[in-house]
């Protein structure tokens, strides 16, 4: 496994990591014992890293993290979110109050004492202006609770914003070959303030592995079926705001980059990991299988310079135009 800083937060964390969504729910039929083995796997092959939130299955994730983690609370740093179990665009779910009982509720389900990244959860933009959180935040980590704190957000401009904010440390961002960019102002901006990126939806929730058809179907708890239109959260999480079908056919487009990297999954995640602002690229995952085959991806060979102007070029040519809603 190779590490990476995230950002100056002074954590060296793997440079593939996981996660979480996928194991707490909203990805069709799960199973705890499997999610457990992949656990173990990723941490036994150098993974220190995960990504998680208080809605992931209702904190089911953070739970089984806690199983997985019991006993190496120095080791494996975790990240967790919050807000999305509240009302998103009313202030008092960004109080000192309600936030403090966010954090106490997360920390009693990973058992720990304090959380590594705090990470508010996909805010709007007028919560972000008005800067309240970031008060509360600068609070939790004055009494202890927290060590460090982030935002996740949907739009370049959110990321943007937020890296304006002084204590801000990172950010996490969607970002991969369908949803390239936070290339152009995002990743050098962060480098320069010294704040950590975290790629999530780096697979455009599967269709960069290139094994999905225009036939395939998902299960009616899975956020790619009731999510596909952005009817419940933002579109950007399902398939990077493609149409599932043209999202299809442009994966088949861009075939070539499996290469003699192994196949596309690993070729898809090593292309992120190929700009300097990345600090982890966080793919998620159901069973052993695909933690195996996710962390072959540090070790294959990356992209040349003719290959990386091609992928830019498709993404300008034939991409940017099919990408729904702010981004």
């Amino acid at each position: 496994m190779n590490y990476r800083q995230l950002g100056n937060t002074g954590l060296k964390i793997s440079e593939l990591s996981f996660g979480t969504w996928a194991i707490g729910g909203s990805w069709g039929k799960t199973d705890d014992q499997e999610a457990l083995r992949a656990l173990d796997y990723a941490i036994g092959n150098g993974v220190n890293f995960f990504d998680t939130a208080d809605v992931y299955g209702d904190g089911h994730s953070e739970e089984l993290l806690a199983k997985a983690t019991r006993g190496k609370h120095t080791d494996i740093h975790i990240a967790t979110k919050f807000c999305r179990a509240g009302d998103i665009h009313d202030p008092k779910t960004y109080s000192l109050e309600t936030v403090t009982k966010y954090c106490e509720d997360s920390l009693r389900r990973l058992n720990r004492e304090q959380i590594d990244l705090f990470q508010i959860h996909c805010p709007p933009m007028e919560i972000l202006k008005d800067g309240q959180v970031f008060g509360v935040l600068d609070r939790l980590k004055e009494k202890g609770k927290i060590r460090h704190y982030g935002v996740s957000v949907e739009t370049v401009e959110e990321g943007l914003f937020c890296l304006e904010q002084p204590n801000v440390q990172t950010l996490q961002v969607i970002f991969n070959l369908f949803r390239q960019k936070p290339i152009e102002a995002l990743l050098p901006l962060a480098g320069k303030r010294g704040v950590g990126i975290l790629a999530r939806v780096p697979l455009a929730s599967g269709l960069l592995t290139g094994k999905f058809n225009v036939d395939s179907k998902f299960e009616e708890d899975d956020h790619r079926n009731f999510n596909r239109h952005g009817k419940m959260f933002n579109i950007g999480e399902t398939f990077a705001g493609i149409d599932f079908e043209k999202g299809v056919e442009l994966s088949s487009k861009v075939n070539w980059i499996a290469g003699n990297r192994g196949n596309m999954t690993r070729a898809a995640l090593k292309w992120i990991l190929e700009h300097e602002a990345i600090s982890s690229v966080i793919p998620g995952f159901k069973n052993v299988a695909q933690v195996e085959d996710n962390l072959q991806t540090v070790n294959v060979e990356g992209f040349t310079e003719v290959e990386m102007n091609r992928l830019a070029q498709f993404y300008k040519d034939e991409v940017h135009k099919e990408i729904s809603g702010a981004y």
